[in-house]
């Protein structure tokens, strides 16, 4: 890759010119934007070996670098709020390693000035291999969230446990979303008013540690816009910790299913989590057979 990257050097002299304030900090606020995502990502989540003197939290800047295909150097001059140019495919490189959801992509082309060439995208950081795990613990219903409750990957029966996930689009793809505002996911969730008071208070708490975060501010207002119900429950401050559950579902192909639902986190708690669900009895297990058979009908 050639990077479109271009150091600023200051100038001398009477005629110098200082660069707007603005400028500076726009400068500084991506650079701490950079440093704080990098921060967060685990080297298993990327698929880079931890090793036994790691002292960084999260990935090293050249790990970033690798993974994006740009040089070090470089990187570490945006990371130090160097005054450089840098071209749209960049950034998009640095924001796929980082992996950056929709509202943070959208925050860092914004903060660097410049026109994002793929809005909308959005670099879930689901590797192939846990892919794999997802298919493989088929009939039993997978996915993978993040603490928002955004779907960033599932297996094929979770594909119509609940809706037809694939007709969905991919903003309205979040577990909390569908459970204030679609009709269908909410018709097949048999406590309803339980499930949305526990998925509002494991939502607070998550959020505890992300309240300034772009893409929890937006969903968080988008809800509150959406749902009188969601603006009920959220008024109450109710917090929990993430633990597993029976849940129980109400699905028209297959009728009740009573399901164990279990948490594998797959980075730092609370990041991605691989959710399983596993049946409690014999009838919701021969249940789960039939509706993996006529999801992969109906999938053709």
């Amino acid at each position: 890759m050639t990077l479109d990257v271009t150091a600023t050097q200051p100038a001398t002299g009477a005629g110098a010119v200082t660069a707007p304030r603005d400028h500076d900090a726009r400068r500084a606020e991506l650079a701490a934007f950079l440093r704080s995502r990098r921060e967060r990502i685990t080297p298993e989540q990327v698929g880079l070996p931890r090793g036994t003197r790691r002292r960084t939290p999260g990935l090293r800047r050249e790990e970033v670098a690798q993974l994006g295909a740009v040089g070090v150097t470089w990187y570490t001059w945006l990371e130090q709020a160097r005054d450089i140019h840098v071209s749209p495919q960049v950034l998009d490189a640095v924001a796929r390693a980082l992996l950056l959801d929709r509202a943070e992509r959208s925050h860092l082309f914004a903060l660097a000035g410049a026109v994002d060439p793929m809005p909308g995208s959005e670099c879930t950081g689901v590797p192939p291999a846990l892919r794999q795990v997802l298919q493989q613990l088929d009939p039993f219903p997978a996915v993978v969230q993040n603490g928002r409750y955004d779907i960033l990957a599932h297996n094929r029966t979770y594909s119509r446990l609940m809706c037809d996930l694939d007709t969905l689009p991919e903003e309205d793809r979040n577990c909390m979303w569908l459970a204030f505002t679609h009709p269908e996911w909410r018709s097949r969730v048999v406590d309803l008013d339980a499930t949305m008071r526990v998925m509002a208070a494991k939502f607070r708490a998550s959020m505890a540690e992300h309240v300034a975060e772009p893409a929890w501010k937006a969903l968080l207002a988008r809800l509150m816009e959406a749902s009188s119900e969601f603006r009920e429950i959220w008024a109450q401050h109710e917090v929990i910790r993430p633990m597993g559950a029976v849940k129980v579902f109400r699905h028209p192909w297959v009728g009740v299913l009573e399901l164990s639902a279990t948490s594998l986190w797959t980075g730092p708690n609370p990041g991605p989590k691989l959710m399983s669900y596993t049946p409690v009895d014999e009838t919701s297990r021969t249940r789960l057979e039939k509706l993996a058979e006529l999801t992969a009908l109906a999938a053709g």
